[in-house]
């Protein structure tokens, strides 16, 4: 494995216990917050943060109470894929990756960076429940 890419678990793997035993007050936040959040170092493909706290911005899609909420990894860089959807961001172009949508803690979060548009946050929406539509079959008719 090349030098420039090996993981840092082991520094990542300290910062966690850090960030999960802190004892403060979540800080307020609503859907369409974008903030930067302490994601790791992640398996595989899944998106990683950078610097020594591993952060990455993300994008609040539902907050489910004060401790967790919906989030989905932002990325400066634009791709021509489906789940990579180009949002503007303090007159900047950057992607939302839909396919790394996942629930965080708000230990997790820094500080905010931005709000996202109504425009762009909709649409997000919208791309990101084509996952959730699944081929159920047909409920069939019981004899009770």
């Amino acid at each position: 494995m090349d030098q420039d890419h090996i993981k840092e678990f082991d520094k990542w793997n300290i910062k966690k216990k850090l960030y999960h035993n802190q004892n403060k007050k979540p800080p307020l936040f609503k859907e369409r917050d974008i903030w930067w959040l302490s994601v790791g170092v992640n398996i595989g493909f899944e998106e990683d943060g950078k610097n020594d706290n591993f952060v990455r911005p993300v994008l609040i899609v539902k907050k489910f109470n004060r401790e967790i909420y919906l989030g989905v990894p932002m990325s400066s860089r634009i791709k021509d894929n489906i789940y990579y959807v180009p949002v503007t961001v303090k007159k900047e172009t950057v992607s939302v990756m839909t396919s790394q949508l996942r629930v965080f803690s708000s230990r997790r979060m820094w500080n905010k960076l931005a709000e996202l548009d109504e425009g762009d946050f909709f649409r997000v929406l919208e791309e990101l429940g084509r996952f959730f539509v699944l081929p159920f079959s047909q409920k069939q008719e019981g004899r009770g």
